[in-house]
């Protein structure tokens, strides 16, 4: 796990609802079990902050990060497609973009993973297509500096057509055997964490559960129910992850609320 993505992960799923900061202290004891050390910590959030993620701020227990407003609209994004919270609907039309690709590959390897994240996929490589309008695409291709063409289109064969574009642009069979994967994989370790288990046991084998469940937001659009497949392994591995996700929520909840409560009690110990 990379202390970067980690960081993204422990920011939208436990510290955004608490206002979206926290001392460095934290964030290096909040990492602290998932393997991560306070210099790669440290790094990844120097890096974060130079990409506009996150902006330093001086807090009662020290000097600690806040997420920027960009990064609270990626992160209520993100969150809402793992949690699922918003109701996949379609009226029939693609959301379609034609690019002229950047010159580098580096650009282009930022580029596809920023569209893939937005639910679009790739028909050549020039043409992205998404079963619904992304709110960041333009700001996204504007700021990348890449002269695009934008359209609204419908297939004229209807579902059936449709389906046929969608198989073009997504993998399905490929993304089905990763949902499969993902809950053989996660299974024995959540089999592991009983209610004998400590806090920090539960937090991080949820921290690791929801790491992984992330990846789908760069794998899977989201299809609509009309355009996926029948028996759609994503269905069964969506209630896997509900379950497992709610039912340790409670004591990485615990872990989290102790962590940032560490740097008060000291400063509070440090002002008597």
């Amino acid at each position: 796990m990379q202390a970067r993505s980690a960081l993204f992960d422990l920011y939208g799923d436990h510290l955004r609802p608490r206002g979206g900061r926290a001392p460095v202290a934290a964030l290096v004891k909040l990492l602290a079990p998932l393997g991560i050390a306070p210099p790669a910590v440290r790094t990844a959030v120097s890096r974060m902050v130079r990409q506009g993620w996150l902006e330093p701020l001086r807090l009662v227990s020290g000097p600690g990060y806040s997420i920027t407003p960009k990064a609270a609209r990626r992160l209520d994004e993100a969150a809402a497609r793992i949690y699922r919270t918003g109701r996949v609907t379609w009226d029939g039309r693609f959301d379609l973009l034609v690019l002229e690709a950047p010159g580098s590959r580096r650009d282009r390897q930022r580029l596809a993973s920023n569209l893939s994240f937005l639910g679009y996929g790739t028909l050549d490589e020039q043409t992205w297509v998404a079963t619904r309008p992304a709110d960041d695409v333009d700001l996204l291709l504007a700021e990348s500096g890449i002269r695009f063409e934008r359209f609204t289109a419908a297939h004229h064969s209807g579902t059936p057509g449709a389906m046929g574009v969608v198989r073009r642009a997504w993998n399905l069979a490929e993304i089905g055997r990763a949902y499969e994967q993902f809950v053989a994989d996660q299974r024995p370790l959540l089999a592991a964490v009983t209610v004998r288990s400590s806090d920090e046991e539960a937090y991080a084998t949820r921290f690791r559960l929801v790491h992984a469940w992330r990846t789908f937001l760069f794998r899977d659009p989201q299809l609509p129910p009309a355009l996926l497949p029948e028996r759609w392994p994503g269905t069964a591995a969506a209630s896997f992850f509900d379950r497992h996700a709610a039912r340790l929520r409670p004591a990485a909840d615990r872990y989290v609320e102790q962590c940032l409560d560490a740097g008060n009690r000291l400063v509070r110990q440090k002002g008597r």
